[in-house]
């Protein structure tokens, strides 16, 4: 069913099912993106001069993967989304090779717009790792449809 801005309701949290990080989505990533840095994909390189002491999956893969996990959840899948208008993303943690991330997503706000057929929705997101640590936070703001009117 689909889901328009009039269905979306502000501050109830969801949680996503979990995902493991891979070393082939590490390897993926770094040829997608073009990003071969060292401490993403030389572990002796990384256990010498990391801080982490191993190599760590990049920030932004781990952004990429946000949406995905959002999709599962079953309230999100549905809604009629327009456009993205923008992130505030931080990395608040390392994402590992090996970790299960989850997410916690919620309607922050929404508004209307001038236009009838539209409105915009504030996402907070946050993703934990399997100790339940915030390693990456921020808002995604959405256009979204409104329900259609007859007229």
């Amino acid at each position: 069913m689909v889901k328009y801005y009039e269905d979306l309701e502000t501050g109830v949290e969801f949680r996503s099912p979990g995902r493991t990080i891979t070393e082939t989505d590490v390897i993926m990533f770094a040829s997608l993106s073009g990003d071969w840095d060292v401490i993403h994909t030389d572990e002796e390189y990384s256990k010498k001069h990391s801080i982490f002491g191993t190599r760590v999956a990049h920030g932004l893969l781990g952004l990429a993967i946000v949406e995905g996990l959002k999709k599962r959840i079953p309230y999100f899948a549905d809604v009629d989304n327009i456009a993205s208008l923008g992130w505030t993303w931080n990395f608040t943690g390392p994402l590992f090779i090996g970790d299960t991330i989850s997410l916690k997503v919620s309607i922050a706000r929404k508004r209307e717009t001038k236009k009838p057929d539209r409105g915009i929705v504030y996402e907070a997101v946050s993703i934990v790792n399997q100790r339940d640590e915030v390693i990456q936070q921020g808002e995604h703001i959405l256009m979204v449809k409104r329900r259609p009117t007859n007229t």
